[in-house]
């Protein structure tokens, strides 16, 4: 196995995808990321204020 380099579907810039990500991926079931972790992170930031609206509603 080696780093693979995946396009981010939000930014489309390349990313490494680490042999050491792979792994633990794969250990924990999970399919390969779509987005980069800056792209990710915005992404939570976002789903976690669009939850905390719903609250104080």
């Amino acid at each position: 196995m080696s780093d693979k380099k995946i396009t981010c579907r939000e930014c489309h810039t390349e990313f490494d995808f680490t042999v050491g990500e792979q792994e633990w991926y794969q250990e924990n079931n999970l399919q390969e990321p779509k987005r980069c972790k800056e792209c990710r992170d915005k992404r939570r930031q976002d789903q976690e204020r669009d939850k905390n609206k719903t609250r104080e509603n």
